[in-house]
């Protein structure tokens, strides 16, 4: 036991009963083997490998208070969905920290073969079905799932029975709330059955005047045969929060699976997505995009393996960093020898729109069969000096110029999202954060829904 870790440990064995009096069953269960699975282990650490840039031992090194009784948090919610974003027709539910609030919508609109709830509430009532996924895709191999799976109360839990398609989004809001600083361990299961179909928006924010806090959130995909999801997942949290998912992706034959990473207001952010291509005949695309200021932190990690033949991947990050932002980008395709025929393609292109800005950037290909079709690429620069000329020359203000030519850059990510409201809500958020306008829950600029 070492380092920041090592308060988290000793906060367990002195608090377990308490910690599993929170939650039930399958959560109970795994936590021990992963109390079991830090035993003389450490946070990753700047310089150690895949995490180059960022210190998640320095992001959990605070003194930060957990929520081990459940103690109900104030927090006004009715106050986070007062903007003037035209409206997303989705099924809306909200995540206070890390427990699951369903909204009217929710409960009145959810269709047959849909579960959406509480994950906790979910293995005590449903523990078989709970027992049978919760913890398959997630590795305690990682310190960080390992930690948060040992720590996690609650999260919520989203089941689509076989053949259910739903035609509105799942909006699921995460408002962190805390008046003093703390850890915020979360997690959440998708399970879609054989030909299930579902798209989800997710959107992280801090609501005003609350406390620094660390999120640690794990999130396991299972994409059954033939099954369909699309994520598009928007942080704009505060610049004095730190957030550290861990997305676990498992696919079998047919599943398409399409994640787009959307940070456009943050602190310190670190994203890895970690896919496992198990079937045949699979389509996986993985996104993201950043937009960093000030002091921003914002890295991405992709690691993508294809187990099988006749599968596609294609993986597609851009970053623009101003000021003093600092980005990061680790990425891998592995085809390991079974998967012929295999189609993987990784590109990462950044803009560093000021002297001070910084970017890392490490793809990795790892091919294992000789019958595939597979690229890597990365490009760092500065935005077109002649293009801004030229628009100035056209009575275009060289700041509006620098805006428009970085929306530009972005269209081709925002063009990966697969919902067309959600799309053009994507375009509006970038134009405004761009514009330089912040990120404030009690004037949110995502989040209204109808409900």
């Amino acid at each position: 036991m070492m380092g920041a870790l090592n308060q988290y440990l000793e906060l367990f064995d002195n608090s377990r009963h308490d910690i599993d009096n929170g939650s039930a069953g399958a959560m109970n269960r795994l936590r021990h083997d992963a109390r079991a699975a830090l035993e003389g282990r450490r946070l990753p650490d700047t310089g150690d490998e895949g995490f180059e840039k960022t210190s998640i031992e320095a992001m959990f090194a605070p003194d930060l208070g957990l929520n081990i009784n459940r103690v109900a948090l104030p927090c006004d919610i009715a106050s986070a969905f007062k903007c003037g974003v035209p409206n997303v027709s989705s099924l809306l539910a909200i995540m206070v920290n890390d427990t699951f609030v369903p909204s009217a919508t929710l409960l009145n609109n959810l269709p047959d073969g849909i579960t959406v709830m509480s994950l906790a509430r979910a293995a005590a009532e449903r523990p078989e079905e709970i027992d049978r996924h919760y913890g398959t895709a997630a590795s305690l191999d990682a310190p960080g799932t390992a930690l948060n799976t040992m720590l996690a109360q609650d999260g919520i839990y989203i089941h689509v029975d076989r053949g259910i398609k739903l035609d509105r989004p799942l909006q699921l809001v995460n408002l962190t709330s805390t008046p003093v600083p703390m850890l915020i361990p979360r997690r959440v299961l998708i399970v879609l059955e054989e030909g299930a179909s579902l798209s989800v928006l997710t959107c992280d924010h801090t609501m005003k005047d609350s406390a620094s806090a660390v999120s640690s959130q794990v999130i396991e995909i299972l994409a059954g045969p033939g099954s369909s999801l699309n994520v598009c997942d928007i942080e704009e949290s505060a610049p004095d929060q730190s957030r550290y998912s861990q997305t676990y992706v498992t696919m079998h034959d047919g599943a398409d699976v399409s994640i787009g990473g959307m940070t456009l207001h943050c602190g310190t952010t670190r994203n890895e997505y970690s896919v496992d291509i198990r079937g045949q005949h699979c389509q996986c695309h993985l996104g993201g995009m950043a937009i960093g200021s000030g002091k921003q932190h914002i890295d991405n990690s992709s690691d993508v393996i294809h187990s099988a033949p006749h599968s596609d991947s294609r993986q597609l990050f851009k970053y623009v960093l101003d000021d003093e932002a600092h980005g990061a980008f680790e990425g891998s395709i592995v085809v390991t020898p079974d998967a012929p025929y295999t189609q993987a393609y990784q590109s990462d292109r950044n803009i560093l729109a000021s002297a001070n800005a910084r970017m890392h950037t490490k793809p990795q290909l790892l091919i294992y069969n000789d019958e595939v079709k597979c690229s890597h690429g990365a490009t760092t620069g500065q935005l077109d000096e002649q293009a801004l000329f030229y628009m100035q020359t056209r009575g275009i203000p060289r700041q509006q110029a620098r805006m428009m030519l970085m929306q530009a850059f972005m269209a081709e990510v925002i063009d990966t999202v697969r919902v067309d409201a959600v799309r053009d809500r994507l375009r509006y958020l970038v134009e405004r954060r761009l514009a330089g306008f912040d990120a404030s829950c009690n004037d949110c600029s995502t989040c209204h829904t109808q409900q």
